[in-house]
């Protein structure tokens, strides 16, 4: 299987995916803790990828989402967003909406 074929499993196969650089419980970065934190606030459901232990998926994912940096948030197959857009939703309640039924 290559990168793209993983990266596309992982994204089907669950159903919150955070592609982030370190664990959800120990980021690696500051980005990377402050979406981690307002997704566990929300939901303990999301799964995620640490990019820095599979620098081929930090090196190809970019280009597959077209988004160039982590954190990447996917729901339902989705690219929701980094961290500034979880923020955001996160504010308006919207981020709530979109994960209340997963």
């Amino acid at each position: 299987m290559n990168v793209i074929e993983k990266i596309k499993n992982q994204i089907k196969n669950n159903s919150i995916l955070l592609y982030m650089k370190g664990s959800i419980h120990y980021p690696s970065c500051g980005f990377s803790s402050q979406a981690s934190k307002i997704i566990l606030a929300h939901t303990k459901k999301c799964k995620y990828v640490d990019v820095i232990k599979y620098p081929e998926i930090r090196r190809e994912l970019p280009k597959f989402a077209n988004w160039p940096t982590f954190p990447q948030l996917w729901v339902s197959g989705k690219l929701v967003g980094g961290c500034s857009i979880i923020i955001n939703m996160s504010k308006t309640g919207e981020l709530k909406q979109i994960l209340k039924n997963i």
